[in-house]
């Protein structure tokens, strides 16, 4: 009987710590480019590589099509070609 709730322990214990590690994992993901496609909060980004990338960000409004982004953590920034 003691075998099995140390087997139940360690399980949880393996299962929480899997969830922890979720909750902490940051996308630290930039993408820069030049908006191609905006569909909802989904935007397009091309990167001068020619790459496309697909990027969900909280306020789609700010850009339109042809502008030059960079995007992080999903909040999108207009960039001026001087600051690219």
């Amino acid at each position: 009987m003691r075998m099995k709730s140390i087997i139940t322990l360690v399980v949880a214990l393996v299962f929480a710590v899997g969830i922890v590690s979720f909750a902490f994992a940051a996308d630290d993901t930039v993408v820069k480019g030049t908006v191609t496609k905006i569909e909802g909060t989904t935007i397009t980004v091309k990167n001068s590589a020619g790459k496309e990338t697909k990027v969900t960000v909280s306020d789609p409004k700010v850009v339109k099509v042809g502008d030059r982004v960079t995007v992080k953590d999903g909040v999108v920034k207009k960039k001026s070609v001087a600051g690219y």
